[in-house]
This record gives C-alpha cells, structure tokens and sequence, in this order.
C-alpha cells in the first residue's frame, strides 16, 4: 500500500507520465492500472460516453487475473449503460457526482440506483466496496467514468474506500481526464484520416484499422516479452505500434477511385498501380522526426512484404520508386525483403492485416469461414508470415477474437447494470 507522501508524490507526477502516451486505448490501461494502485483496489473499469450512453471500455481484476495461467489474459464482454439514475456509473455520469459505496449488496433501497449481481455470479467474483468518479474535461463536459473496486488493507482484506481515498481519487480523475482529452483528440485526427482513405476505399474502415491495431499490439507484446524486453519499452513500442497500424493504408488516398471501388479482383497493371500505397505512405512520414514517424513509416512501406521475400515494395528507395543498387532482377523490379530484413512493426501488421481482410467482407468478397482464414494463416506461415508470429497468433487466438468481436458491432453489446464486468479465461 502506498503512504499518503507517496500518493501526494505520485499525483504530482502522474500528469508527466499519463501525457507520455499518446494512444487512446493505452492510456485507458494506463490509467485504471495507476488509479488501482493509487487507491490498492483488486479491480476497476473505464467507461467512456458515446451519445448517451457509458461504453464498458476497458476493466482488470486481479483476483480473476491470478486464478489463470501465466501467460493467459482475461477476457471480458463489451456492453453499454444508459446515463440515467438506475445504475451506479449511470447515476455518478448523470449527477456528475462522485459515489462511494461501502458494499453494493447493501444499497438502501431508497436510492434509485442499485448493484446487478449478474457479473459477479457470472465470474465467481464478489464485488463489495466500489468507488465511481466521473471524468470531465477543462469545460466540465463528460468524457466517461473511472469505477474502482474492492480496496484491501494492509492484509489484503477488502475494505470500504475511505473519505481520504475519494479525495485522492477526485484529484487524480481530474489529471487523468485532461490526458484522456487529449488522446481522444489525437484519436479523432487519426480516425479523420482514415475517414478519408475510407472516402476513397470503402474496406477501409474505423472498425478494420482498430482491429488491425489491436491485433498487432497483442502481437507485439508476446514477441517482447520472449526477448526480455524491459517492460517500460514495451509499454512505449505498444503505444506507438497501436497507432502506427492504424494507419497501415493511409497511402490510399492517392490511389484512384476506379481502381480502389473496384467490385471485383484487379488486373496486373491494377495491382501494379495499388502496390504503390505502400511506397506514397512512406512518404508521409519521410521525416521520421519522432519515434512515431519512425514507426508509421516502417509499418505504411513494409506491410506487404512477404516472410519469403515475394512480397512488395522491396529494397526500393521510396522517394524516387526505383530498386536499390544491387536489388534490381533482370526485368527491372526489385527484389522483395525477406525474413528479418523485413522490420518487426511491418511483419506484425502484415500477419494482423491479411487476418483481418480474410475475416471480413469486401467490395470483391464475403467473408470467409472461420476455419478457412486460420487454415490459410497457418499454411502461410514460413510462406507469407514470420513463423513466430503465426505461432503467437495462435497462442492469443481468444484475445484477438475479442478484440474481433469489440469493434465488429460495439452498439449491439446493450446492457443495463453496473460491475466489474463479464470475464471468461481466455489463452493468450
């Protein structure tokens, strides 16, 4: 447990290190891991407004956590909440209130919101103490709502949260709402960007760009840790990678119209003409002034490459669109990179964006069968993907159908209750 001079110490802080990340998602765990800690809590949730709704957004739990393997990750449903008085977060978005309740079986039944034990029956859990503070932004606007659950003592004993904790924990929503409003902003230029290759290219969609980006950050996080990469590198590479993939396709937008709208497979000269997104989204990011643009520019030239050298653009200088001395094959193309000659954020995201693709419908296809998209994932390991990276796919095979899941549909996961959320243990 932290001393008060240690939570004075940490809040003063706290600011510096939440403004370091720059991706929505990454912030959001970042922020309920610190606010547990602040407050010594077992579990905690996000949600965050969408119209008039919260969306369960993010959530950890340290008792289902420790009842897994090592290696494993929960796995949790996504749902939305009415801002109304029925429910405890709906109340505190709706009142703009904080709520401190000492055991949510308890409620007096004279206040109009109460506790679903669904959750809890659902995954054997036992919700008591929950502290639920909104999060507002510089003009007191809603951005969403931090829940934190069960606080332990000193023995590890579940507890009320004390009056002391509610006002640390206001304090520290307050820091953490102005680096939420911040990454919220950064991710609507990011999603207006997309918007506009989707303009040009209707497979290229919100919801595919984050399902890439999800993929890839789970991905990458295995292969990190199997290298003992230091977890604070780790935490960076996340960051950043999430963004990055999500602009995998930005070069789109100076593909034509006719050629992107197709409804149907493209020619040689087609596909000759569509290759070149790779080399036009390099060039966005030509600077590489930061360790994001170092990033987008690996992942925008080097997501079409092949684990067996026949992918695409090659050894090829990206600003004039001509092979590398020494790279040329006799007809004047070049030669593709091949196994690690190919940047890791490239081969990650080039494993996550075929996924993708095969899962989903296109302008050209309907989606393929389950089955069918692993069956071809793993007959191309070795071929198209790194083979490692296959077999980490498979091993997070739950989390990435998850993450499938969450952005497929987000508005038909409608439930009214409050709670530490719906898990089930998944391999990872």
């Amino acid at each position: 447990m932290l001393t008060e001079k240690e939570k004075f110490d940490g809040l003063s802080l706290l600011g510096v290190e939440l403004n370091q990340i720059q991706d929505l998602d990454i912030l959001m765990e970042r922020v309920l891991t610190r606010a547990r800690h602040f407050a010594n809590a077992d579990a905690g949730s996000i949600y965050i407004m969408h119209g008039d709704n919260l969306h369960f957004t993010y959530t950890q739990n340290d008792t289902l956590q420790q009842r897994m393997n090592e290696g494993e990750k929960l796995i949790y449903s996504i749902f939305r909440i009415p801002i109304d008085k029925y429910s405890i977060s709906g109340y505190a978005a709706l009142t703009g209130t904080a709520l401190n309740i000492e055991d949510v079986y308890r409620i007096d039944s004279t206040k109009p919101y109460q506790f679903s034990k669904q959750f809890d029956e659902a995954s054997d859990y036992r919700t008591c103490s929950v502290l639920t503070i909104p999060l507002k932004g510089v003009n007191n606007d809603l951005l969403g709502i931090l829940q934190i659950i069960n606080a332990r003592d000193s023995e590890n004993h579940v507890v009320a949260f004390s009056e002391n904790d509610e006002q640390v924990m206001n304090h520290f929503a307050g820091i953490a709402s102005v680096a939420l409003e911040r990454a919220k902003m950064t991710r609507s230029i990011f999603l207006r960007m997309i918007r506009m290759a989707e303009l040009r290219d209707p497979t290229e969609t919100s919801a595919h760009v984050n399902r890439v980006a999800g993929y890839a950050v789970e991905i990458y996080e295995k292969w990190a840790q199997r290298r003992n990469i230091e977890e604070g590198i780790i935490d960076k590479n996340r960051d950043i990678l999430r963004m990055a993939a999500m602009l995998h396709d930005v070069g789109k937008v100076a593909i034509s119209d006719l050629i992107l709208r197709k409804p149907a497979r493209l020619d040689m000269d087609e596909f000759e003409v569509i290759k070149q997104h790779t080399v036009l989204g390099a060039k966005l990011f030509s600077d590489r002034e930061s360790d994001f643009d170092k990033a987008a520019w690996q992942v925008t030239l080097n997501h079409h490459e092949r684990w067996d050298g026949t992918g695409y653009p090659g050894h090829i200088d990206y600003v004039s669109g001509k092979p590398l001395p020494g790279y040329a094959l006799a007809d004047g193309s070049e030669k593709g990179k091949k196994q690690e000659e190919i940047p890791i954020f490239g081969r990650i995201v080039a494993l996550a964006d075929v996924y993708d693709a095969l899962a989903s419908k296109r302008a050209y296809k309907t989606a393929w069968d389950d089955s069918a998209v692993l069956e071809t994932i793993q007959k191309n390991s070795g071929k198209h993907f790194d083979p490692e990276l296959v077999e980490i796919f498979f091993s997070r095979l739950k989390i990435i159908k998850s993450i499938q899941k969450r952005y497929e549909d987000m508005e038909k996961k409608s439930l009214d209750s409050d709670a530490s959320g719906v898990f089930s243990l998944g391999n990872s």
